[in-house]
């Protein structure tokens, strides 16, 4: 048979019947757009939970007080509120662990902030010039907190920018202006660059003062909360780390590191983890997707099948002419694959706009990626292949003499 042929023949037969032909192949465009649209938002959410974990810092270490358990365990209910990180640790982390780029301690606490009769509630963070590039942070107006600040013990302070829009409009420039912390005046020395809410909290809605400060003020004490730490590169992460644990378990006087009095965060751990959840949840979004598919193929066969029932006299008569097996075989195959590649365009376009819309009006991040539409594109030739077998095999089958007689 001519391709020529071949075609004219399967465009008659899905235009004999429109209305069949256009829901068959609406099963399969609802099938691909699905598995689209649920793995766009899967790989978005993938790539926002790993932009969000990078933008907190680059290659971090982040040490905490408290004891530290086996993977799996239950957390220590001490961890993170423990006391037993000073200032002494993280100076001896920075001049003894070679492949450790910069540290910085961090003092933190919730408290009521005010000023010309405004107030908020948020984050105090009482740390050290280093906080800035560790944590990748950028000054959007004014300056950072200096060395010479935390040495001074001075009372300046650092705002996020909704910290400062929740207590001064945003019309209002808020440097140099002065604001209070319990019951103490903070001036005013610089706002940071906006970075967006994460997981782990908004960096926007923080006030940023010298670590001494918030020790002597707001904690009362020398113990820190935090120890951020920042590798050289990224390959010398797992190095350091067992250095500083092995430094720590030294100073602390500590022989079983089972009973460490401190835990350490790695920052790809963390990013890991994160992302082989995002992406199991993305595989198991396609996976419930690909039951419409499934249900699609279903449609494909039900109708090829028909058709063949339909078709019974023509398939004799055209046996009868000299037609091969072959040749009945290749046009009811064609005919689905031609059913499930139209579908399959369609549905690679509704998919599309669909996930374009759900970013649109949700601000969910999605991401289509060109993995996705060759899935579907697969998936759609290998429907039209499975599904379309059986009934081409079916009608090449059939005997021509009881064909023609078929009524």
């Amino acid at each position: 048979m001519k391709i020529v042929d071949l075609l004219e023949e399967t465009y008659a037969a899905i235009t004999v019947n429109k209305a069949r032909s256009s829901l068959t192949i609406l099963g399969i465009v609802i099938g691909i757009s699905s598995v689209i649209t649920l793995v766009a938002v899967g790989q978005g959410a993938t790539s926002s939970v790993q932009s969000r974990i990078e933008s907190l810092g680059s290659n971090l270490l982040t040490i905490r007080p408290g004891m530290q358990r086996g993977p799996g365990s239950q957390v220590s209910s001490g961890r993170g509120s423990a006391q037993s990180l000073t200032q002494a640790d993280a100076e001896a982390i920075k001049q003894d662990i070679s492949m450790v780029k910069a540290v910085a301690s961090e003092v933190s606490g919730r408290y009521q902030v005010t000023a010309k009769g405004t107030n908020t509630n948020t984050q105090v963070i009482g740390t050290t010039d280093q906080y800035l590039s560790i944590k990748n942070l950028e000054i959007a107006e004014g300056v950072f907190i200096s060395e010479q600040n935390v040495k001074n013990i001075s009372k300046v302070a650092v705002l996020g920018p909704n910290t400062q829009e929740d207590l001064f409009g945003e019309d209002v420039s808020a440097i140099g202006q002065t604001i209070r912390i319990k019951g103490m005046e903070f001036k005013v020395i610089g706002i940071t660059k906006a970075k967006g809410g994460t997981g782990f909290g908004s960096q926007d809605d923080m006030v940023y003062i010298p670590l001494e400060t918030a020790q002597r003020y707001l904690s009362g004490n020398q113990y820190v909360n935090t120890i951020n730490v920042q590798a050289v590169d990224e390959n010398s992460m797992t190095a350091a780390q067992e250095e500083i644990t092995a430094l720590l378990l030294q100073r602390h006087d500590i022989i079983d590191s089972t009973k460490a009095d401190f835990n350490i965060m790695n920052q790809a751990d963390i990013l890991s983890s994160a992302s082989s959840i995002t992406e199991t949840l993305t595989v198991l979004l396609a996976a419930i997707a690909g039951i419409s598919l499934l249900v699609g193929g279903i449609g494909i066969m039900n109708m090829m099948l028909t058709t063949v029932t339909e078709r019974t006299r023509e398939i004799g008569l055209r046996k009868a002419i000299g037609a091969h097996k072959s040749d009945i075989s290749l046009q009811f195959l064609v005919e689905a694959i031609t059913l499930t590649f139209i579908g399959g365009c369609l549905g690679i376009i509704l998919g599309w706009v669909l996930a374009w819309g759900v970013t649109y009006f949700t601000s969910t991040a999605t991401e289509v990626s060109v993995s996705s539409i060759m899935l579907a594109f697969g998936v759609s030739a290998g429907i039209g292949i499975i599904f379309g077998y059986y009934p081409a095999r079916r009608a090449a089958k059939l005997n021509p003499i009881e064909a023609l007689r078929y009524e």
